[in-house]
């Protein structure tokens, strides 16, 4: 039997949180966290991050939605098996919430597809427990 064949789209992203204790203020519910994205071309075709997508909550249930052009003033190409790294920043008004969204992507033979970010935690350490 033989093993099935990569998709030719395929991006994995994965996400680390920190908490920036020294750029929050809880008292004026200002909670700000880093997160640090690597993004990994696993599919058989080179693609561009064109644009960025983001659903930012909060516990309160509030929603930010953020659109823009790139990652950290980038568009990276990715060949297939390479990758890319950046970390930037969130604010949210609540000790706890959550990201996710996705990444819009242009394919080497044109073909444009979108690259999903699992949701991942932003959590204040011993918020949860």
């Amino acid at each position: 039997m033989n093993a099935p064949m990569p998709e030719p789209y395929q991006i994995a992203v994965s996400v680390e949180t920190t908490y920036l204790d020294d750029q929050s203020e809880p008292d004026e519910q200002r909670f700000v966290f880093a997160y640090t994205v690597t993004i990994r071309n696993v599919g058989t075709i080179g693609a561009k991050l064109l644009t960025r997508h983001w659903l930012i909550n909060d516990a309160r249930g509030q929603v930010r939605e953020v659109r823009g052009d790139g990652v950290v003033g980038e568009q990276p190409h990715l060949r297939p098996g390479e990758g890319f790294r950046y970390t930037s920043a969130a604010l949210i008004e609540t000790p706890v919430g959550t990201m996710h969204g996705s990444y819009q992507m242009l394919g080497d033979d044109g073909a444009q597809f979108d690259a999903e970010i699992p949701m991942f935690r932003l959590a204040v350490p011993g918020a949860l427990h």
